[in-house]
């Protein structure tokens, strides 16, 4: 998954969007991690730790307003996210800052179960405000094993494939 400025989804793989959301059949005013997280009832029942993770969003975009307080996009989404999410006006009032360049996140995934992803994240040598995120699990765990099956489910048979039996 590729993060943008204000947390907005630039880009994702199949296994992002099967992980965690389709963000791109979402219009493209609803891509945003940090709005995601904080407004979807799915996200917030997706993440076994969603205070740890809604937090963390919010200290990051935190990090985000802060670099450049002048923003519009970044203002109208503070805007939005204080009147309509009931967590955020108190986390960001906090003036919590932190930028996570790795970790754990916990998952109860609707088709999987529980499984926990780790992450690390890449900024881009030629546009410091894109970042990418790669989830991985360890090997051999029972996450590594839901994982392997999230993504068998995720795959197309090509197109000449023959889906019926004989």
């Amino acid at each position: 998954m590729i993060l943008g400025r204000r947390t907005d989804i630039l880009a994702t793989n199949r296994m992002a969007r099967a992980l965690f959301a389709d963000f791109d059949a979402r219009p493209p005013a609803e891509r945003n991690y940090a709005r995601w997280l904080l407004l979807d009832p799915e996200a917030r029942a997706l993440f076994a730790d969603w205070e740890l993770q809604a937090r963390a969003a919010v200290e990051s975009l935190r990090l985000e307003f802060g670099a450049d307080p002048h923003d519009r996009a970044t203002r109208n989404l503070v805007a939005e996210l204080r009147t309509s999410s009931t967590e955020f006006p108190g986390w960001w009032d906090e003036h919590r800052v932190y930028q996570r360049t790795h970790g754990s996140k916990r998952l109860r995934h609707p088709v999987v179960g529980d499984l926990t992803v780790d992450y690390e994240t890449l900024t881009l040598p030629g546009d410091p405000h894109s970042t990418v995120y790669v989830y991985t699990t360890e090997p051999g765990s029972s996450s590594h094993q839901a994982l392997t099956l999230l993504a068998s489910w995720t795959l197309t048979p090509p197109p000449n494939s023959n889906t019926h039996a004989p």
